[in-house]
């Protein structure tokens, strides 16, 4: 959940800290089970736009990315063992108003891969902050359409553009791996945030800071280059990091190892009305800034994907 979930006013949390526990101990046993079933693999990775009714920004309706990044996993004979799908959008057609617990886009997305060949299904949000969320709007667009089978048409939507967009990419017979990270400080301007992070009951925040802690992850892998952001990122943060990123395919995984809210440049915060909940769960002014410069300083460090000249581009990304 996000680190805004906790705690309420009173300093407590209705939160079910032992199943979040649980949760990730289980997590834990299925990377591992994962790692004891290693195998030869071959990959393609492409880029391109999702066609169709399937993410909008709800603050802006055309200020999101449509592009959808994905990486297949092949077996040497090519069949596909697993399909990655990178893409921005709040998984939230049913909302949370229902009372139950759902998978909610995702779940049909997972299926329709696997019915398709695909093999398993794996979602990595990127860049869907401020607030890029499923277009279930209805006929006339004056209410969301709250019910499992929009989750139906959107999962499976977006599954079959994203085999559409992978089916000819080339297979990259030994695409190189390279892993980096690095650990950096955010700044905690908001008092609110700072008061939440600091009364967690994870303990995100120490007594007295005025920053946090959090790791980014930067991964190479074939052409393709995937960066980790630790929250929420809007979309204008995304395509910025995109195109000053050094892959042929540049992946944004959103609301990696952490999640300190919306994540959104010194020009936006308190900005326009709109923008007055996502800046008042947003860790500060420059929460932006530094990401972003700490990110890129991490990407020029590391070497550039193979197959890509080792010099970054201003090119829009594809």
């Amino acid at each position: 959940p996000d680190c805004y979930a906790f705690p309420d006013a009173q300093g407590r949390t209705s939160a079910d800290l032992g199943y979040l526990d649980r949760v990730c101990d289980r997590t834990v046993e299925a990377i591992q089970a994962a790692l004891g079933g290693l195998q030869p693999a071959v990959i393609r990775v492409a880029t391109g736009k999702a066609q169709g009714r399937i993410a909008f920004n709800y603050y802006a309706e055309q200020l999101y990315d449509p592009r959808c990044s994905v990486v297949q996993f092949l077996t040497p004979e090519r069949k596909p063992i697993a399909t990655l799908v990178n893409y921005a959008i709040h998984p939230e057609v049913l909302g949370s108003e229902v009372g139950i617990l759902s998978p909610d886009l995702v779940g049909p997305l997972y299926d329709r891969i696997a019915e398709q060949g695909g093999g398993v299904g794996v979602f990595m949000n990127s860049a869907q902050g401020g607030m890029v969320t499923a277009d279930n709007r209805g006929p006339n667009r004056d209410q969301d359409l709250r019910e499992w089978s929009e989750c139906l048409r959107i999962g499976r939507l977006l599954a079959d553009e994203a085999l559409r967009i992978v089916a000819d990419a080339p297979v990259q017979e030994a695409p190189a791996l390279s892993c980096h990270s690095r650990v950096i400080r955010l700044p905690v301007d908001s008092p609110e945030l700072r008061f939440i992070l600091q009364n967690s009951p994870l303990h995100h925040g120490r007594p007295g800071a005025d920053d946090v802690t959090t790791r980014l992850n930067l991964v190479n892998l074939g052409n393709a280059q995937m960066l980790t952001i630790p929250g929420e990122a809007l979309p204008n943060l995304g395509f910025y990091l995109k195109r000053k990123m050094r892959g042929e395919h540049n992946l944004l995984f959103g609301l990696t190892n952490d999640a300190f809210g919306y994540i959104m440049s010194k020009y936006d915060w308190r900005s326009f009305e709109r923008y007055n909940y996502i800046s008042r769960v947003c860790l500060g002014e420059m929460t932006g800034e530094h990401y972003v410069e700490e990110a890129l300083k991490l990407v020029a460090e590391a070497p550039a994907p193979e197959g890509v000249p080792s010099t970054s581009s201003d090119r829009f990304p594809r």
